[in-house]
């Protein structure tokens, strides 16, 4: 065999090999609960190193996300922030029947950028109380929800709603307060705790008893019936990966 002949095979093996890779490869539409935000950034992330499949995001609140899907957004994966949407879409004909399961338990943490600011027992919000409370919309987000029956169940709602600062989303909720728009503001554990840890302000970890569970379902929407790559990531939400990175932001499963 001459030299020629085996540079050529190798370039024929590489070219296969390349072809098939990109058979392989495809992307996924995926639309995210705002909360998840950014551990899902990190599982697309490595889900397209693993499997060579590229995850599209799009961030929002639950809501809205409904609203749009069932107007037509191609979208082919949901990342609710509660089990009725992908429950109510499914119903609708607009997702997989059987496709549905719980992909995290989220935490509601009322959170301050400030240090010292929020108590861990949350007796801030009682007395005089904060002058603005972020949270998200309870009409579009089971985080704002969570957040509203908190309240109501500490008896706190009818003196604290006119400071309401509300977001369309809990990552608006998150910005509110980051940004130093309001002092404090209920929004999800994920988005101020890393392994275990406070990333910086002051932060109640709101009893979990104090409101219904944030679980949170995925589905596979009908537009990802067919696609292989939507199909992989459903899959690989459940490996020991996606779950490492669940777990280490204040999710449990």
């Amino acid at each position: 065999m001459t030299l020629s002949t085996t540079l050529l095979r190798a370039v024929l093996c590489t070219v296969i090999a390349f072809t098939t890779a990109l058979a392989r490869s495809g992307e996924v539409s995926v639309a995210v609960a705002a909360n998840f935000a950014v551990p899902m950034q990190k599982i697309a992330a490595r889900f397209e190193q693993d499997t060579g499949h590229q995850a599209v995001l799009a961030f929002g609140s639950t809501g809205r996300f409904h609203a749009q899907i069932s107007n037509g957004a191609p979208f082919e994966v949901l990342l609710a922030a509660d089990t009725t949407t992908p429950e109510r879409l499914e119903r609708e004909g607009l997702a997989v029947p059987g496709s549905r399961f719980t992909y995290a338990v989220g935490r509601l943490v009322l959170w301050s950028a400030s240090p010292g600011r929020v108590d861990p027992q949350g007796a801030v919000l009682r007395g005089k109380g904060p002058d603005r409370l972020a949270l998200a919309d309870p009409k579009l987000a089971p985080y704002g929800a969570a957040a509203v029956e908190v309240l109501t169940r500490m008896g706190l709602i009818d003196s604290l709603r006119p400071r309401f600062v509300q977001g369309e989303s809990i990552g608006q909720a998150h910005q509110f307060v980051a940004s130093g728009n309001a002092p404090m503001g209920f929004v999800a554990l994920s988005q101020v705790q890393v392994d275990g840890r406070l990333s910086g302000g002051s932060a109640w970890v709101v009893p979990a008893e104090l409101h219904r569970p944030l679980q949170q379902d995925a589905a596979l929407l009908q537009r990802g019936r067919d696609n292989p790559a939507a199909q992989a990531l459903m899959r690989y939400l459940r490996s020991p990966v996606a779950l490492q990175i669940i777990r280490a932001h204040g999710y449990g499963h």
